[in-house]
């Protein structure tokens, strides 16, 4: 889209859930902090499949405001899609996403744009603390060092959900990705472009968080997949290794079977027993790994199809 006329224009995302008692608020901090750094932006609003009142908010802060723009999406996706979506639609030269709770504190959002204004096309916020209880940051501080290790993408400590991307970047999320079983996250810390960092400690979350542990571990396994060929190549290292060690077994139980009373190394070989517990192991072991091979075929099988990752109301959408 053009923004000859808009050449700063920041485009911030609230992906909105159940928001009905959280979006005014948020949305007239946010007013009040851009105005206050004299930012010119508009306000992207998608509604992601809420079963409150939060659909007719956004309709009567877009009907104050002309710098409002609302969507909704046709059922519920998660944010990390509404993200897409939003990058769909935009018409900033930049776009950043705030959650509709303010757990990104409002100056790393101002910290972040402007260094998008010194030139950085990808400015990525990543959490250095958080508070959502000792489980929850285990398995998310646990989560993203295994990621670190296994992936061809380095996430930044804690792990991120945000950041603030230029308008090229933006053109070839929404002319070259393909939104379905990933993350933008993922997405554009695999495009390059130098990233530059920014920390920030994330402050409590008021009220019970929206983001089910089902959700946590759909994302958990997407962002993996998307992200890592390890254990595809995992497969074919242990299948080798195996192989190996069978072939060098082999000799052993040849002498074992006619030179040494069927005993090895003093131990006395039973032949069904051990024929059994081979047969279960390696069943076993075949089933574990056509189990991950089947995760990437089921990808490949969604991709594919070409379905949408995200649909948006036709009725809803706004020039």
């Amino acid at each position: 889209m053009n923004t000859e006329n808009n050449p700063k224009l920041l485009s911030l995302l609230i992906p909105a859930f159940n928001s009905a008692k959280r979006l005014r608020p948020a949305y007239e901090a946010l007013t009040k902090c851009l105005e206050q750094e004299q930012i010119p932006f508009e306000f992207l609003i998608i509604d992601d499949g809420s079963k409150d009142d939060t659909w007719e908010l956004m309709k009567a802060i877009a009907a104050e405001d002309s710098r409002v723009r609302v969507y909704r999406m046709s059922r519920n996706y998660t944010s990390p899609y509404v993200h897409f979506a939003g990058m769909s639609v935009c018409k900033g030269a930049c776009i950043t996403f705030m959650p509709d709770d303010l757990q990104r504190p409002l100056e790393t959002m101002i910290e972040c744009y402007r260094l998008w204004e010194k030139g950085h096309k990808l400015v990525i916020s990543y959490r250095t603390s958080r508070s959502d209880g000792w489980l929850n940051d285990l398995f998310s501080n646990t989560y993203y060092k295994i990621m670190n290790s296994l992936s061809e993408v380095t996430f930044p400590p804690g792990g991120a959900d945000g950041f603030l991307a230029d308008r090229e970047i933006i053109d070839i999320m929404n002319s070259s990705i393909h939104p379905i079983h990933t993350s933008s996250v993922v997405e554009v810390l695999r495009l390059g472009f130098d990233p530059v960092f920014v920390p920030y400690d994330r402050p409590s979350r008021p009220g019970k968080s929206r983001w089910t542990w089902k959700k946590k571990v759909r994302l958990a396994k997407d962002t993996f997949f998307a992200s890592s060929s390890f254990p595809i190549r995992a497969i074919t290292y242990l299948g080798f290794n195996i192989s190996l060690l069978c072939l060098l077994a082999i000799p052993f139980l040849i002498y074992a079977r006619f030179f040494a009373e069927s005993q090895l190394f003093g131990f006395a070989i039973p032949g069904w027993t051990t024929i059994i517990t081979l047969v279960a192991f390696f069943n076993g072991l075949m089933l574990f790994c056509l189990g991950i091979v089947a995760e990437y075929i089921w990808r490949i099988y969604e991709e594919v199809k070409g379905r949408p990752g995200f649909l948006l109301r036709k009725d809803d959408k706004q020039d």
